[in-house]
């Protein structure tokens, strides 16, 4: 590819949606940015950098921010494509860009604002018959008034949230009120929160990638529909929840199906299920599907992630710093490198 690449960075929390806060990532992804850019670099794609002799440990040596003014920075030195390795909104400054014709790795800003929300989200797939947990939501007005239609225990969670933060298991009626009532004072996450049924089986994630031209074991693969890398499954729950990736590396929890499992019936139908889901939130770039069984061994779709975190051990000192997707990505024989460039040639501009 003889087009120049620029990584982007969050440096701000998105702006408050319908009383809503999505809280920012510690770093807003510069260390994963950093990831990206590295093995860019290595693979020998021009990356433009904003420091002339990056540090290999400092992050913000290698990404530039999701400012007008960085985006603008890193196209006057020269990059053709951004990779939008940031939370994005309805308003982003990436829009100006893209109207202007800059090709992008990444989703629409505008689907992301609209699916990032929980509520909004599950109830698209609930309505295209995808097995969804129940759930309710619960604001400041309803708080004293709110009835569940299932039983406790309850996972309780941001409605526009990141990964495990702000997610608790409930037992009773009592701890529930008490922990909205802390989280809502915290202002944290905003006004409104969501509650789900706890589903008791095994966590699977699963990365769907749009469709698109890959590499795969050196051949060329037109992939026509939006496709599923192989699923995840998550252990060492803690207290029932994935701990957050930045306390526990994943590559300590975390490990594909065996070979067997992923031509089961049920994998083979949750991998379908998820990739609907994809299609239906018009996915530009890899998102990532946290799925759970119940006691039965039914699994649903608890958690679609417009932004998966792309980390990866391209750096010296990040050699454990596989991510969800990297993890998955291995198992068809792509390295993280290898991950990085297909999702790289999946760039878009607006047509």
């Amino acid at each position: 590819m003889s087009q120049k690449v620029a990584i982007l960075y969050q440096t701000q929390t998105p702006p408050e949606k319908n009383g809503i806060i999505k809280p920012m990532k510690p770093g807003g992804y510069s260390d994963s940015g950093a990831d990206i850019t590295y093995s860019l670099q290595k693979q020998h794609i021009e990356v433009i950098i904003p420091k002339e002799s990056p540090n290999v440990n400092i992050d913000l040596d290698w990404v530039f921010p999701d400012s007008k003014e960085g985006i603008e920075s890193a196209v006057n030195a020269g990059a053709q494509i951004i990779w939008m390795n940031t939370v994005l909104y309805s308003g982003h400054p990436i829009e100006e860009f893209l109207k202007k014709g800059i090709s992008v790795v990444g989703q629409i800003p505008e689907n992301v604002d609209l699916y990032d929300d929980k509520w909004v989200t599950n109830a698209l797939l609930k309505d295209y018959g995808l097995p969804i947990p129940r759930s309710v939501m619960i604001t400041l007005e309803n708080i004293e008034s709110y009835i569940l239609d299932f039983p406790f225990p309850v996972v309780t969670k941001p409605i526009r949230g990141r990964g495990s933060q702000g997610v608790s298991l409930v037992h009773s009626k009592e701890e529930l009120t008490s922990i909205l009532k802390k989280m809502f004072t915290s202002n944290d996450f905003g006004e409104a929160l969501y509650v789900e049924e706890f589903l008791s089986g095994e966590e699977v994630t699963i990365t769907v990638m749009p469709p698109g031209n890959y590499k795969i074991n050196y051949e060329d693969i037109h992939q026509e529909h939006y496709w599923s890398l192989p699923p995840v499954r998550r252990f060492n729950h803690e207290n029932g929840i994935a701990p957050y990736n930045g306390t526990v590396a994943v590559i300590n929890n975390s490990e594909v199906l065996n070979d067997t499992e992923l031509q089961s019936d049920v994998i083979l139908q949750l991998c379908k299920d998820c990739e609907q889901a994809t299609q239906l939130v018009k996915a530009k770039a890899p998102i990532r599907i946290d799925c759970r069984a119940n006691a039965e061994g039914k699994y649903f779709l608890f958690d679609l992630n417009m932004k998966p975190n792309m980390t990866g051990p391209s750096r010296p000192h990040r050699q454990n710093q596989d991510s969800l997707t990297a993890l998955a990505a291995r198992k068809i024989g792509w390295s993280f490198d290898d991950l990085i460039l297909n999702m790289l040639n999946q760039n878009w501009r607006l047509l």
